[in-house]
């Protein structure tokens, strides 16, 4: 039969000329930086489908291939941010070869450590989640631990064999016609897609793996989030944890998201535990053990850079040897951990006195397809958990010595805030953009031991365990942020990039770190439920449109016109925290914050930032076929069929073309 798709070019025409007037983002620098553009993907995520459907959108009216339909900030948020974001996590994890193969993990190293014990859990994975294994791609290369960098251009010539032709129905000036397509084979077979092998920055860095586990636990939830109807695929919501049993139900919210959901837990599973028994640090030893009971009196963390020494298993990558390359511990690197480690936490919380699970996770994490943790781990006395391999009990563990060290190595409790580094003695510098995603995190890591709803919901009520820990770190989001508008916040009302506690000096202003700034305080005022919060976050908000709106470009900018993957990030989360908790309600009638002033706003900074103005410009180097709405013509000639200036990869530079990633760095110019 064939695939009929029905698509809209009328609108797709003027998605940039819309908005962008003519604004070049000028690609500076190509180079995929795992932490920077892991972290601004999950901002992509979430102001993707959540954020669009939280505005009342009917996520059955989207279609990839209607675009700007049934608006351009719908089609925007809901179609090309969060198709992106799932993009780009493949191309990490399943294609890049950017580091050592699942098959010589940890994980698989205790099933029998070979290839067919591997083959084996890919099979299960299937099979629990309704699928014949034949739904896997070819010659996948399930990348264990990420590195710290990489060239996303590919090493050998893509293969652009036609296994398939369809039809797309085209919807253009009113008229219909129907263009024939062709399916390329790298669609389904990945043996052409790896990444160019002396682009790649051997290192192991706890924000990269942060980055990563971010994405991966994210999608996680969302496609295990529920169950489905084997026969026919239809989504359910879980019921009961025992669901799946019966026969007629299997994980995920359909076949092929469970699937990949299972892969990416058992990724993710992977990061944590190479983490307890292969990367603390105290300073003399990699590899330091720490427990559930660490305190932080006796300081271990995780160093900034383990250089790594490949080996070959398997017939495929393996670790040779760590050595430590730069041994501090940094507060990017920790926040850039709690806050994903306290969402897989969250995920696969088995807790007897966790009244808020998701039955669906409890499902994922019952023994089949993944371990359950110790039951002294799941009683409510945390005082006897024990060190153990399962993934709930491994993040518990990694979880609790990360905010044992934002809590203690890395806050100054005398002056009241964090500060960026630890090598046994704290320093003295403050970097703002940290210091309030840091503030996110410990929101999230609060929300999490306390038994509150993260991920997608994160903003949703329910009943609190109020724990010890909880309240610490609600104690320090306050002084944090009370510290950062007291010391940081400059007469104009943006916030300064740093602070030196030695002397109160204080360094520039960057447009990512005011959106950071952004975030932070709507984090501290959704925990607390401080109003003053939100007044400082709006002041803001209205500082950033005064100061650092640049009518000429478009959007936001500040004096170096340039955007790194973590400023795109914290702007994508900062416009949709002043969509979501800014914007005016009541009798608040500031222009600024009027919700179509703000959506406007999203749409136009996406289109010139991230997609460009012409082909080969923008932040998106690359889109995959299909679902971000990209196809192939049958002659293969022409580019960019979708009208929205991101090329598919093998149109998008390179001898043989360029992974669906993000840039490491774009600037903005007439």
């Amino acid at each position: 039969m064939k695939n009929i798709i029905k698509m809209s070019l009328t609108a797709s025409l003027v998605v940039s000329s819309l908005y962008a007037a003519n604004t070049k983002a000028e690609v500076m620098d190509k180079r995929f930086n795992t932490a920077g553009a892991m972290f601004a993907y999950t901002e992509f995520e979430l102001s993707g489908e959540p954020m669009a459907e939280g505005l009342g959108l009917d996520l059955d009216t989207l279609d990839p291939n209607a675009v700007n339909q049934p608006t351009q900030f719908d089609y925007t948020a809901g179609i090309e941010s969060y198709e992106y974001s799932e993009e780009a996590m493949y191309a990490l994890n399943y294609q890049s070869k950017m580091g050592p193969h699942l098959v010589n993990g940890l994980l698989n190293a205790s099933r029998g450590g070979d290839m067919t014990s591997l083959a084996k859990r890919f099979i299960k994975f299937a099979k629990v989640t309704g699928n014949d294994p034949e739904i896997l791609p070819l010659n996948m290369h399930p990348t264990a631990l990420p590195y710290i960098s990489g060239m996303p251009e590919f090493a050998q010539k893509i293969d652009m064999t036609v296994v398939n032709n369809d039809e797309v129905v085209v919807f253009k000036h009113g008229k219909e016609s129907t263009v024939k397509t062709s399916v390329p084979a790298y669609l389904r077979d990945y043996k052409t897609l790896s990444w160019v092998e002396n682009g790649m920055d051997k290192t192991f860095n706890p924000a990269a793996f942060g980055g990563a586990l971010l994405k991966d636990t994210m999608w996680a939830q969302d496609f295990l989030g529920g169950m489905h109807i084997i026969e026919n695929d239809e989504e359910v919501e879980a019921s009961s944890s025992t669901m799946d049993h019966d026969g007629k139900h299997a994980l995920g919210v359909s076949s092929a998201d469970g699937v990949n959901g299972a892969i990416l837990t058992e990724l993710a599973w992977e990061r944590i535990l190479f983490m307890q028994e292969k990367l603390g640090f105290n300073g003399k030893k990699l590899g330091t053990s720490f427990t559930p009971s660490y305190d932080a009196s006796k300081p271990v963390w995780f160093a900034n850079k383990v250089a790594v020494i490949e080996g070959e298993k398997n017939g495929t990558k393996s670790i040779a040897s760590l050595k430590v390359k730069e041994d501090h511990s940094s507060l990017r690197d920790t926040w850039g951990m709690l806050w994903p480690i306290s969402e897989f936490y969250a995920y696969s919380d088995q807790r007897t006195n966790n009244a808020n699970q998701n039955p669906a996770f409890l499902s994922v994490f019952d023994g089949d397809p993944f371990k359950n943790a110790p039951e002294a781990n799941t009683d409510a006395n945390r005082k006897n958990d024990v060190k153990a391999a399962d993934a709930f009990s491994a993040a518990a563990n990694v979880q609790n010595l990360l905010f044992e060290n934002i809590s203690t190595i890395h806050f100054d409790k005398k002056v009241g805030t964090l500060v960026d580094t630890f090598d046994g003695k704290k320093g003295s510098i403050l970097t703002t953009f940290d210091a309030a995603y840091s503030l996110e995190a410990l929101r999230i890591f609060q929300r999490s031991i306390d038994a509150l709803p993260v991920g997608y919901g994160s903003a949703d009520g329910a009943k609190s365990l109020d724990s010890k820990q909880g309240k610490e770190a609600l104690s320090i989001i306050k002084t944090q942020a009370d510290f950062l508008i007291k010391n940081l916040k400059e007469s104009n009302g943006l916030f300064a990039t740093s602070y030196n506690l030695k002397d109160g000096s204080k360094k520039g202003i960057e447009v990512g770190t005011q959106f950071a700034m952004v975030r932070g305080l709507t984090a501290a005022f959704l925990a607390t439920h401080n109003e003053n919060y939100r007044k400082e976050a709006r002041a803001l908000f209205i500082a950033i449109e005064k100061n650092l709106f640049n009518a000429e470009l478009g959007t936001y900018v500040d004096s170096t016109k340039e955007y790194t993957p973590y400023s795109i990030g914290a702007v994508s989360g900062g416009l949709r925290d002043a969509i979501n908790n800014l914007k005016n309600v009541g009798s608040e009638k500031e222009p600024v914050l009027e919700l179509k002033n703000l959506t406007d706003r999203f749409t136009s900074w996406f289109q010139i930032v991230v997609n460009g103005d012409s082909v080969n410009t923008g932040a998106q180097l690359a889109e995959w076929l299909l679902d971000s709405g990209e196809y192939e013509t049958t002659d293969m000639k022409t580019t960019n069929n979708d009208g929205d200036n991101v090329p598919a990869i093998n149109k998008a530079g390179g001898k043989y073309g360029t992974a669906m990633t993000m840039a490491g760095k774009v600037k903005l110019s007439k």
